[in-house]
């Protein structure tokens, strides 16, 4: 790929805080728990679009500014569709199939995510939030019953994240568990090998054909069920898109809510004052999720790739067609030229256009039952236990490793 060169209006790139040559690799590593990357900083200020050089091949630009960050997201001469081709710069093992949702473009996206979109409405979330509620008293009831230590994560925040996503699929309770070792694999940087990528992206497209085939048999109400309709009646899905659709909502469905329920806990449990104050105040809760998103970065790896289909400036620097950015959320979400004194927790921030659920015509489907989940949750946890805190100390804590999210494995609690 070729290199742009800064137009005269950008930063100058000897003033890399990498150093000059050839395009430095991708600041690619397990990061420090939930804290900021180093490298952003210094690259929003002195390199907002950074040459570097991708762990499975390729180079790209790497974005770190808000605008520029916003601009990839929703400008449609940065396309999905060409940052998943064969060959194309890649910061993962596989490349996700040509067909899924966050690879498709132009009306063929849009036909995908009118066909799910129903079911994620303000609206729809609205009228789900008793049953939100209820799974959340439900399996809290069951920490409760068994008694302090507690894991937040195994006894909470994942079943809660797998039973609403499963509600709505229909996919059957003795099953849930099964996709979590899916998932991990889907999202694996360094975890997993590409052989076993790909054995349990089989496995996962395995089982739903088959809750697919039992709909033509059974027909159901739940999304799955409608997906089947919309192939087989309206014509309006093939049959790999009606699988590929299914496994998008379940591995996105619930990872945002499974991973930041515990994130969020461990950030306030870092903040007594603001935790009090949140304790004291549930009416804050909804802007704090806000707050929350921006500020906790959940990603390893920053957004989805884009691929120019024509030249593009961007932050100073011509983006040539062909070449690819990689938008940095994490970064965009703490750039002092959008938000005041960004590194503050400001649970009362208003406006807040963070980039948490990216930006565009790819913005996540399902973010307004994410915000239900999370706001229930973390509402739920304060009201039932005031006394809420880590039953380890903070360096005993288990994180994930190897993967795309940032999260623990285990939270031990106790109230």
């Amino acid at each position: 790929m070729s290199s742009a060169e800064p137009s005269g209006t950008g930063a100058d790139v000897r003033a890399c805080p990498f150093g000059a040559g050839e395009a430095p690799a991708y600041p690619f590593h397990d990061p420090d728990r939930l804290e900021p990357d180093p490298h952003w900083e210094p690259l929003r200020r002195e390199q907002p679009l950074q040459r570097v050089t991708l762990p499975y091949g390729g180079e790209a630009w790497l974005a770190t500014r808000y605008q520029d960050v916003r601009k990839v997201f929703t400008d449609r001469r940065f396309s999905r569709a060409l940052a998943v081709a064969p060959g194309a710069p890649r910061f993962l093992p596989h490349q996700p199939p040509a067909d899924a949702v966050l690879s498709v473009e132009g009306p063929d996206h849009a036909r995908l995510r009118r066909l799910v979109g129903k079911v994620f409405t303000p609206r729809r979330v609205e009228e789900m939030r008793p049953l939100i509620q209820h799974t959340a008293d439900r399996l809290l009831d069951a920490m409760e019953e068994i008694g302090p230590p507690a894991d937040l994560v195994e006894d909470f925040s994942l079943p809660f994240a797998v039973a609403m996503i499963c509600e709505l699929l229909g996919v059957p309770p003795e099953d849930r568990t099964r996709f979590c070792a899916w998932s991990d694999a889907l999202l694996t940087t360094t975890a997993h090998t590409p052989a076993q990528v790909r054995d349990y992206m089989m496995q996962m497209h395995a089982y739903l054909g088959e809750l697919v085939a039992e709909r033509r048999v059974r027909p159901t109400e739940d999304l799955i069920g409608a997906l089947v309709t919309a192939r087989d009646e309206d014509d309006r899905l093939t049959e790999s898109e009606l699988v590929r659709l299914a496994e998008a909502i379940l591995i996105a469905g619930y990872e945002t809510s499974a991973s930041q329920i515990p994130n969020f806990c461990y950030t306030l449990f870092r903040r007594p004052r603001l935790l009090e104050r949140l304790r004291n105040d549930h009416g804050l809760i909804p802007d704090a999720v806000e707050e929350l998103l921006r500020y906790v970065p959940i990603g390893t790896v920053d957004g989805f790739p884009r691929t120019a289909t024509e030249d593009v400036e961007l932050g100073g620097v011509v983006v040539r067609a062909g070449e690819t950015v990689v938008p940095s959320m994490g970064a965009g979400n703490r750039d002092p030229e959008v938000f005041t004194d960004p590194e503050e927790l400001d649970l009362t921030r208003r406006p807040n256009p963070h980039l948490g659920f990216g930006a565009g015509p790819h913005h996540c489907l399902g973010s307004q039952l994410a915000r239900a989940e999370l706001q229930i949750a973390l509402t739920t946890l304060l009201r039932r236990y005031p006394g809420l805190r880590l039953a380890v100390p903070e360096e005993h804590l288990s994180w994930k490793a190897g993967l795309m999210v940032r999260g623990l494995h285990t939270m031990p609690v106790t109230w």
